[in-house]
């Protein structure tokens, strides 16, 4: 299997935040994409954001110069998944709409095509049983945001293949990233811990304990997180993070992934962070 990024084919199949990060990183490291989603609106939408989003990363370095950026197309089907030798799931953060969309593109594509979900949270085998060949399901939990980030989560689902390993490897590796390989469980390694403590800060900014600047600013300070849990939750959307809180609180039951009101009232005001211009904090008048 090769890493020559001519020898992929890559399907995205929701135009989101994760979504076009995902298509941003492929086109840039040579690999085609065809990007798939609902409506016309939504796909020129993404068009612009993959295309803001690769000048980032070429400003930034972190594309290979060697390697000439790929072709985006968008559609409207599932079916233009057909030819793709890998489809990535990226659609909301909704266990029923994934495996919808997983159940629907493996009945499309060839056996042995590469299926990979980026949720963040729900378990592989949960989704693995809508896929037509469960065996060939993995998780890859890509960070935000994906073409700067180079290590991702791995995750293996009990019925995932070597096969299905060996392939994920050979793309992360033509995608320059690093995979680190965990074991299946609702929020897998890196969101059993941050989503947690991003409630848990929320919930500090809601009691008034301190407010958003100082809750960041003592664990940027203090303990060395990178933008502080709560910017985080920004870069996130704070949208999928409820929707991230619930699946954990559901399936494991603890009380610390229930989203707490402040959260909740925030997302309910459309206030989704980075994405909407306004969450946590108000990026309009940080622009300004």
């Amino acid at each position: 299997m090769s890493t020559d990024p001519s020898d992929h084919r890559l399907a995205v199949v929701g135009g989101g935040v994760m979504g076009t990060n995902i298509a941003a990183l492929a086109i840039g490291h040579g690999v085609p994409v065809v990007l798939v989603d609902v409506s016309e609106e939504l796909l020129a939408q993404a068009e612009e954001t993959i295309a803001f989003k690769l000048r980032h990363a070429q400003l930034m370095g972190r594309l290979p110069a060697d390697r000439t950026p790929a072709k985006l197309l968008t559609s409207l089907s599932t079916a233009d998944t057909a030819d793709a030798t890998t489809v990535i799931e990226a659609v909301t953060e909704i266990a029923d709409t994934k495996a919808e969309v997983i159940g629907e593109v493996s009945r499309i594509v060839r056996p042995g095509t590469l299926l990979i979900s980026n949720t963040s949270c729900i378990p592989i085998d949960e989704l693995a049983s809508a896929a037509a060949r469960a065996e060939e399901l993995v998780g890859v939990h890509f960070m935000n945001p994906a073409y700067m980030i180079t290590m991702v989560e791995v995750i293996r689902g009990p019925r995932t293949s070597d096969a299905t390993m060996t392939a994920v490897n050979h793309l992360l590796e033509t995608l320059g990233r690093t995979g680190l390989v965990v074991n299946d469980a609702p929020g897998f390694v890196i969101n059993q811990l941050l989503h947690p403590l991003i409630n848990s800060a929320a919930r500090l900014v809601q009691d008034g304990v301190a407010p958003v600047e100082v809750v960041d600013g003592l664990l940027e300070g203090c303990l060395g997180h990178a933008t502080g849990p709560l910017r985080t939750a920004d870069l996130i959307g704070l949208d999928n993070l409820v929707d991230s809180l619930n699946v954990l609180y559901e399936r494991t039951g603890d009380t610390a992934c229930r989203p707490c009101d402040h959260l909740l009232d925030l997302v309910d005001a459309g206030k989704f962070g980075r994405k909407t211009g306004e969450g946590f904090y108000d990026y309009r008048k940080l622009a300004s």
